[in-house]
């Protein structure tokens, strides 16, 4: 028998909607053709990150 993990955000899911919206309006503001500097290389890399787990755990809180 499988077992199911369930992950619980304490959060609710419409608060993880606005974290996720917010994300991606930051990445889109900070979007650049020309280029990017190290620090903002590794501010927008951090971001993709928190990106893929706030969209992790909607999927999960659903």
């Amino acid at each position: 028998m499988a077992t199911h993990c369930h992950i619980t955000t304490g959060l609710p899911v419409e608060t993880l909607h606005k974290i996720h919206d917010c994300l991606a309006l930051a990445l889109d503001a900070t979007e650049s053709p020309a280029g990017y500097p190290q620090p903002m290389r590794e501010a927008r890399s951090y971001m993709r990150a928190a990106l893929r787990q706030t969209n992790r755990l909607i999927g999960g809180a659903q």
